[in-house]
């Protein structure tokens, strides 16, 4: 199938899933069952919104992606909601970046309510990038950039250090520990990097000791 065909494919999923909408609000739907049309509504617009990506109609893929995300939140369902923003975000990346980070901040907020606080500021991340590659406002890649810096890699800094040196990320390991706490996404994982800190000045001190 060529893309053109691959789009009309996902216009007629449309049509199927917003008739799917317009059953579920009406009189006799809330008594028998709207809900499950909304359910199946979802799945018919993630499948139409894969299609348009087939097409490299990314705009369109986008739109119905948060279609999806939106009838799920209807449902209670933010896990989903959150995952349908993040398609929405990554297909609007190839055609309409500020929509991109509009869908982003949307699952972010999902995702902080849920307390998934980790995923949230991988988002962030996303954004900045975005920022950075897309519409190059640096005033705001650079609040990306410190959050990124609240994400150091730890497996370097947590494993043994070669004999009375430091790893490279130690000194700033407590600095990071500490501008992790200022923040509500990402204080959480702050005793982490204390944590890391602490064990490898610990080893340097066993290290040390031997020579």
């Amino acid at each position: 199938m060529d893309q053109s065909g691959k789009e009309k494919e996902a216009l007629q999923l449309l049509a199927e899933a917003d008739k799917k909408v317009r059953g579920s609000q009406s009189f006799f739907a809330g008594l028998f069952g709207g809900s499950s049309r909304i359910e199946e509504a979802c799945d018919i617009y993630a499948r139409a919104a894969n299609m348009f990506k087939m097409a490299k109609n990314w705009s369109a893929a986008g739109n119905a992606f948060c279609q999806a995300a939106q009838l799920h939140l209807q449902l209670q369902s933010k896990h989903d909601a959150a995952t349908n923003f993040v398609d929405a975000g990554n297909a609007f990346k190839k055609a309409d970046p500020q929509e991109a980070i509009n869908c982003l901040i949307r699952a972010i907020e999902i995702y902080t309510d849920m307390g998934r606080f980790t995923i949230a500021a991988k988002h962030h991340i996303s954004i900045a990038e975005i920022y950075e590659t897309e519409l190059v406002d640096i005033e705001k890649v650079t609040r990306g950039e410190r959050r990124r810096a609240f994400q150091p890699s730890l497996s370097s800094a947590g494993s043994p250090p070669a004999r009375g040196k430091l790893p490279p990320l130690l000194p700033a390991l407590p600095q990071v520990g500490t501008s992790a706490m200022d923040s509500p996404l990402l204080k959480y994982s702050a005793k982490e990097y204390f944590f890391k800190a602490a064990l490898c000045h610990f080893c340097i001190d066993m290290l040390n000791a031997k020579v």
